[in-house]
């Protein structure tokens, strides 16, 4: 069975009108492109690796060609010389969590790819207590080895793709933690950390920022669904 990896998408907070908000914001970061080429962009940035603004144009011009990796490098180095740039790190979340959900989409890929690698006679392979389920279990026998190589290999990429998915959720949500430090007040930053936490499934930290969004906005056209969010997080946390 192919495995879902899901986000929490409410919005981006107050006055904000919701999902699309959301993902309009995703793909327009940074500012007007310098129109430097990447390779001038690197080559300034290796000369001058405290020059701030060097990695904030490197950034961009990045995400202009959707190499999310990259752009999470460079603006990951950009905040720690400009630690205090809160669109920066916002911006820097939002890469995180584009990061995210390529890596979901491409786990999700590889376990197709897995089920449609394996034979018929593997997916409904008799009971292993029987001799035919034994011989399907025996490592040495009828095992063909190119296709174990080749499940091997999915496998190995399925675990790497996993991992980076869940660095990133992680990553996001530590990111949007230094923006809430930042703007302690600010609701968008509240509601930006709750949704982080709770795709990161860190409960206890995305049920307080939602309170402490619904306490700054509780008129927010979003209220009503971080509410609904919030009751789900706490009934969560009571059955563990």
């Amino acid at each position: 069975m192919v495995f879902g990896l899901g986000f929490v998408f409410l919005g981006i907070g107050s006055g904000s009108s919701g999902i699309t908000d959301a993902l309009q914001n995703a793909f327009h970061f940074g500012h007007a492109s310098t129109g430097a080429s990447i390779s001038s962009l690197e080559h300034t940035t290796q000369k001058h690796p405290n020059d701030a603004q060097a990695w904030r144009d490197l950034a961009t011009a990045y995400e202009a060609k959707q190499r999310t990796n990259d752009a999470v490098v460079a603006l990951a180095q950009y905040t720690v010389l400009r630690p205090k740039d809160g669109d920066a790190l916002t911006e820097l979340a939002q890469q995180y969590t584009t990061q995210a959900q390529n890596d979901a989409t491409q786990y999700s890929n590889l376990q197709a790819q897995i089920v449609g690698q394996m034979p018929a006679a593997e997916i409904f392979a008799p009971a292993s207590t029987t001799p035919l389920g034994k011989a399907f279990s025996d490592p040495g026998a009828l095992q063909d080895p190119i296709a174990n190589a080749v499940q091997t290999n999915l496998q190995t990429q399925e675990s790497d793709a996993y991992s980076g998915y869940t660095s990133a959720l992680s990553e996001a949500e530590k990111t949007y933690q230094k923006l809430v430090k930042l703007t302690p007040n600010d609701p968008n930053a509240q509601i930006q950390l709750g949704q982080a936490a709770q795709n990161a499934q860190d409960t206890a930290v995305a049920i307080a920022a939602y309170t402490k969004f619904l306490k700054l906005a509780p008129h927010d056209p979003l209220a009503g669904q971080v509410k609904q969010q919030l009751k789900a997080l706490k009934t969560a946390a009571k059955s563990k």
